[in-house]
């Protein structure tokens, strides 16, 4: 796996792509293309972590790739390195010619930088596209921005994938990030209710940073921590209303015919479609009957997508 460093552990010189590349979208990935086609330098894409609207405004950032996921993503692309930027307040008030000669000239050795149209950087955001280009170019750098890539919706972005998500729309989320949208996470116990019900369930502890797809109940595939099998899976994703309405939403997975100790393990899953939202229901024998419905649903659409999946 290509490594993730900070800029003083780079390998220099580079040739990198600058941004933030949140889901990895076809417009991410002809940025990462341009940087690394004239063989400049080391294959890297460099990063602001966390993102800077969280430490200048508070607000929460969930992310579609956390950056130990985006490694086995860039490496495909033939990237060579992930560099993550420490952004704080010191360096949001860097100017941006002092970012280009602070961290692309001195702490990366930049032959080589591209990125989107749209990109900005520096104190209060006062640097562009063409600002870099021209900043750059007067250090040496060939700087290289790339046209926003857009299909028939409009422009690629991680805004769309975000809603899509949000909508549970998996088929949509899939096709803007030219595959699987994924998730993982350690499995905890939990009260051991859904065992009681017929329907034991792996309790899923998930990074708070990882952006989730909409509540409800999903067939989903999903894979124990070295093993490439892909397991059949009934998923809830949410509180639990019949059970507790007070409880914090929570990922609980059901292995469909399969049966396996998890405490401890990793788990990753992979949502396909959302079968319905969540529901209260009058009774706990009416939900474990409820759940028998979607463990067939889910059978069913996981059967299609296998299939389409092979062919």
């Amino acid at each position: 796996m290509i490594p993730l460093c900070s800029p003083k552990d780079a390998r220099r010189p580079t040739a990198l792509a600058l941004g933030s590349f949140d889901g990895l979208h076809a417009g991410h990935r002809d940025v990462i293309r341009h940087a690394i086609e004239a063989d400049s330098g080391i294959p890297t894409v460099v990063s602001f972590w966390p993102h800077p609207r969280e430490v200048l405004y508070g607000e929460p950032r969930l992310r579609l790739d956390l950056p130990s996921e985006k490694l086995t993503l860039l490496e495909p692309l033939g990237i060579e390195q992930l560099v993550l930027v420490p952004f704080n307040r010191e360096l949001a008030c860097v100017s941006a010619e002092d970012f280009v000669e602070q961290v692309l000239v001195e702490a990366l050795e930049a032959k080589r930088v591209a990125v989107g149209r749209n990109f900005r950087f520096g104190r209060n955001r006062e640097g562009d596209a063409a600002m870099l280009h021209t900043l750059g170019t007067a250090k040496g750098i060939d700087v290289i921005v790339v046209d926003i890539v857009e299909d028939i919706e409009g422009r690629m972005s991680s805004s769309r994938i975000r809603a899509a998500l949000e909508s549970g729309d998996l088929e949509t989320a899939r096709k803007l990030l030219d595959r699987p949208y994924r998730f993982q996470g350690r499995v905890v116990r939990g009260r051991g209710l859904g065992r009681e019900l017929g329907w034991p369930t792996a309790n899923l502890q998930v990074d708070g940073r990882k952006f989730l797809p909409a509540l409800g109940v999903y067939a989903a595939w999903a894979e124990l921590d070295g093993q490439d099998e892909r397991m059949a899976a009934v998923m809830n994703l949410g509180p639990q209303p019949t059970i507790d309405p007070t409880s914090p939403s929570a990922v609980e997975v059901h292995l469909l015919d399969r049966s396996f100790q998890l405490d401890n393990r990793q788990l990753r899953v992979e949502p396909v479609v959302r079968l319905r939202g969540q529901k209260k229901f009058e009774s706990l024998d009416a939900l474990s009957e409820q759940i028998g419905h979607d463990a067939e649903a889910a059978r069913q659409h996981l059967a299609i997508d296998a299939q389409a999946t092979a062919g």
